[in-house]
């Protein structure tokens, strides 16, 4: 039995690996809901005939969702999204976010910004017209 598994286009040159993109893809399903605890996922096969990649990127995907205890394997029976993927998926894209904020408090520092102008550019941020106001300004 074939199940599909809906993940954003994967790219060659894009700035992961692409199991890491198969990782990160599965991650942010599982932590948005669209793919839920105990959901059958796709054999190696399949998802890489789907998504156009080696049976090896896929299986090394796998490994390290299992690892993170995002997925697990049954002898004969599958892989499928473990029970607490997605409080462990939600954990990582926290990770991440804060990785990214350090990032942009060191660049925004060495740019001259004081930490009063770093939280008010966060606050302007975060409420809905600041989003859309600061995509399109040129400071």
């Amino acid at each position: 039995m074939s199940r599909r598994l809906l993940l954003p286009a994967l790219s060659a040159s894009g700035p992961a690996p692409l199991y890491q993109q198969i990782v990160d893809g599965l991650k942010r399903e599982v932590s948005e809901g669209r793919i839920g605890a105990g959901t059958a996922l796709p054999s190696f096969r399949n998802l890489a005939e789907d998504l156009l990649v080696s049976v090896i990127t896929v299986k090394r995907a796998y490994e390290e969702l299992e690892r993170e205890g995002i997925i697990y394997r049954r002898q004969g029976l599958g892989t499928f999204v473990a029970e607490s993927a997605p409080d462990r998926s939600r954990e990582a894209k926290q990770d991440r976010a804060l990785t990214l904020l350090r990032e942009a408090l060191r660049e925004a520092t060495e740019a001259g910004l004081t930490p009063r102008d770093v939280a008010r550019l966060l606050r302007s941020l975060t409420r809905p017209e600041g989003a859309s106001r600061h995509a399109t300004s040129r400071r």
